[in-house]
């Protein structure tokens, strides 16, 4: 278990760090972009929040508000609480045209910074609990890493980064967005901004 949310933390501050993103939108508070490398497409979406970054991160880090912006999120279930910064979810989400609803078996790790400069983490991945084999009305899928940065900008302001890593799981709610045909990254991003604030 420690090694799973030690490598949690390191593989979001591992994508976060890697070069060669490219900027695919720029709106008022929010931009995003993309990284792609061999068959992985990563995202990450920068918001800029009028709320200081402790706040954010104790919303962002407990998942089960996370309906309450997110859409994709039908259900959110604290499976077993690990340690103090460290939970395991039972996610479920709405099913999208010509696809069977889906769920995920998530880890989610937090770390508040060790030093000023350092980002605020809330890291997110797959794990596999012998308690919730895949049922047969859901597409058990997979987050191979995603989570949130939150860096102080002053005392009632902070950038949030958010991450994913994307995999045929959770391609199908991505392709639509990346080709500009939908908005639902956009919209997400401007419901957490409101939730947030």
């Amino acid at each position: 278990q420690a090694y799973l949310s030690y490598s949690n933390i390191a593989a979001l501050t591992r994508l976060a760090r890697k070069p060669g993103w490219d900027i695919t939108k720029t709106l008022d508070n929010i931009r995003i972009w993309t990284h792609e490398e061999g068959a992985v497409l990563s995202f990450k979406v920068e918001m800029q929040v009028k709320v200081p970054s402790h706040v954010a991160f104790s919303l962002l880090s407990d998942f089960s508000l996370r309906q309450r912006w997110d859409r994709h999120f039908l259900t959110c279930k604290v499976l077993q609480a690990v340690s103090e910064e460290e939970k395991i979810y039972h996610v479920t989400s709405a099913p999208m045209t010509g696809h069977q609803p889906r769920d995920f078996v998530v880890l989610v790790s937090q770390r508040q910074p060790c030093r000023p400069q350092e980002p605020y983490t809330v890291a997110v991945r797959s794990v596999t609990l012998r308690a919730v084999p895949p049922t047969p009305e859901f597409c058990r899928s997979e987050i191979l890493c995603a989570g949130f940065q939150i860096h102080s900008n002053s005392s009632s302001s902070c950038t949030v980064c958010y991450f994913n890593q994307v995999t045929s799981g959770v391609m199908p709610y991505l392709a639509a967005n990346l080709t500009g045909s939908s908005k639902s990254i956009e919209d997400t991003a401007l419901e957490c901004i409101k939730f947030l604030e």
